[in-house]
């Protein structure tokens, strides 16, 4: 407010103009999906923290600290919003309600929310481009800094256990990085388009030519466990599709959960998969 009156007391339309517009932007950022990511994790009592990856900086909200006894969970994100229409790509895909953020809340275990390259804020900033979060958004590049800003923190912190989840597109990040670290024991994701490109056939989708698909990689070590888990009233990734692109492959599971959709309602359910995720462990 005291900025506002003094803009005001420097005098000229123009200058008005310019502060009107200027805090106009600044309304804009803080109620748009960063700025809502950010006030929610805040409520949430998490501690927000940038990490460097390969040429891009990830945002990250932490939970608890992580210790070499307890194993480490780590959360991504779905898609967001590549995309506001048909043919136009979205300026910033932060998704509107990161349903990962508040499933972590669940979580006793020491837990890191994992952004990707561009989102949360960061997609007018160098090297980011709309490729990052269309065409390209699980590409090598993508892969490949995720894994460099996770590994510095894992390194940092001595985890020596990783738990992987991931939701949706997530979920294809989670599978991409969890071959890349000898500490990880499972990954879990939920609702996932893990064959990339049966799912955008299915859709009638573009193929994300710029992207790794996890289908046509090879299967994850044996030690991985893997649970896949997805509404059976799920439209945007159908069970079939997650049955299709894991069979045979490690020690991976299909679990099709009844009442569920691909967003709604996980939050009723994740106390499931959390005790799922701690008896695997201890077997």
């Amino acid at each position: 407010m005291a900025g506002s009156n003094r803009c005001h007391r420097r005098g000229g339309k123009w200058r008005r103009f310019l502060c009107t517009a200027v805090a106009a932007l600044l309304v804009q950022a803080c109620a748009g999906p960063a700025g809502r990511s950010d006030r929610l994790a805040l409520q949430l009592g998490y501690e927000r923290g940038m990490l460097s990856g390969e040429g891009f900086q990830h945002v990250v909200y932490r939970k608890g600290v992580p210790s070499p006894g307890s194993p480490l969970h780590v959360y991504v994100e779905g898609d967001g919003t590549p995309w506001i229409r048909k043919n136009l790509v979205s300026p910033d895909p932060t998704p509107d309600d990161p349903l990962m953020l508040r499933l972590m809340a669940m979580d006793g275990a020491p837990s890191l929310y994992l952004g990707r390259p561009c989102y949360f804020g960061l997609a007018q900033t160098p090297p980011c481009n709309p490729s990052h979060w269309t065409d390209g958004r699980y590409s090598e590049k993508v892969v490949a800094s995720m894994a460099a800003a996770l590994g510095g923190y894992l390194q940092r912190h001595d985890v020596r256990r990783l738990v992987l989840f991931g939701h949706s597109g997530g979920g294809v990040l989670a599978m991409l990085l969890a071959g890349r670290f000898a500490q990880t024991m499972m990954v879990v994701t939920l609702g996932a388009n893990l064959d990339v490109r049966a799912w955008a056939a299915h859709h009638g989708y573009s193929a994300l030519e710029g992207s790794l698909n996890p289908a046509d990689g090879p299967p994850l070590p044996e030690r991985i466990r893997q649970i896949h888990y997805v509404g059976a009233g799920d439209e945007r990734v159908p069970p079939a599709l997650v049955r299709a692109a894991v069979a045979g492959r490690g020690h991976a599971r299909v679990v099709v959960v009844e009442g569920l959709d691909h967003r709604c309602c996980w939050d009723r359910y994740w106390p499931v998969v959390l005790r799922a995720v701690r008896d695997e462990m201890e077997r």
